[in-house]
């Protein structure tokens, strides 16, 4: 029990994730209940106090409860995650955040005026192709006047390409054995699946982002240096 106790802890690489991901999923068959519980309140708990590596429990969502089901948890507490950071934020951080970031606060709260009537494309925009990462995102919104109801549907349907290609890459790996497994046709042919699915609404976005929305100076102030160090 020690021993499975010390290997619980958030996964730093794929190793690790493997690891863990065949602990929970022994544990799964006798405690269903609980390991989804653990599973979730992990999850809120990085998501709400932006912790970074969320895409890595989103492959583990795969691994452990399949492709759809594993998406439709992913979503949710990506979702509700994301939410409870913003309302954090909307209570004790304000003047923190625009006192640290004070010129991309600006520049993003420009740009919201600027797109004020197709805001929720805009939002979707931000999360198609983030210019900023989600967690700067999601501590911003309550000082750039974003309803907390469009933010919450901005964050299910924005992030749902992205959190389906890690369920999906997870849901995968738990049942390839080696690297052989890998290059296989049928792999391969769902990779190119998935990257299209992924790709297609992005595509959709972007080509109504170019009619309607103001994008001008989105990317050079300073914010695409924070997607790099994401």
């Amino acid at each position: 029990m020690e021993t499975a106790a010390s290997r619980l802890k958030f996964p730093s690489d794929l190793d690790e994730l493997k690891e863990m991901a065949d602990l929970l999923q022994f544990y799964k068959t006798e405690y269903t209940g609980y390991v989804l519980l653990l599973f979730c309140s992990a999850y809120l708990y990085k998501q709400a106090f932006a912790i970074p590596g969320s895409s890595f429990l989103n492959i583990l969502a795969g691994a452990l409860f399949g492709t759809w089901y594993g998406l439709f948890l992913a979503c949710v507490l990506t979702t509700v995650g994301a939410t409870l950071c913003f309302l954090l934020s909307q209570a004790f951080g304000k003047e923190h955040i625009v006192r640290l970031f004070p010129d991309k606060v600006a520049m993003l709260q420009k740009k919201v005026e600027e797109n004020r009537s197709s805001l929720f494309f805009f939002l979707l925009f931000l999360r198609f192709f983030p210019m900023s990462p989600n967690w700067f995102l999601n501590m911003t919104s309550p000082i750039l006047n974003i309803p907390v109801t469009l933010f919450f549907m901005a964050v299910f349907i924005g992030l749902m390409p992205y959190n389906f290609i890690c369920v999906q890459t997870g849901s995968m790996l738990s049942h390839i054995s080696s690297l052989d497994d890998l290059f296989s046709w049928s792999v391969l042919l769902k990779l190119l699946l998935i990257a299209c699915v992924a790709l297609l609404p992005g595509a959709l976005i972007r080509k109504y982002s170019t009619r309607h929305l103001h994008l001008d100076g989105l990317e050079t102030n300073g914010l695409r240096q924070d997607k790099k160090n994401r």
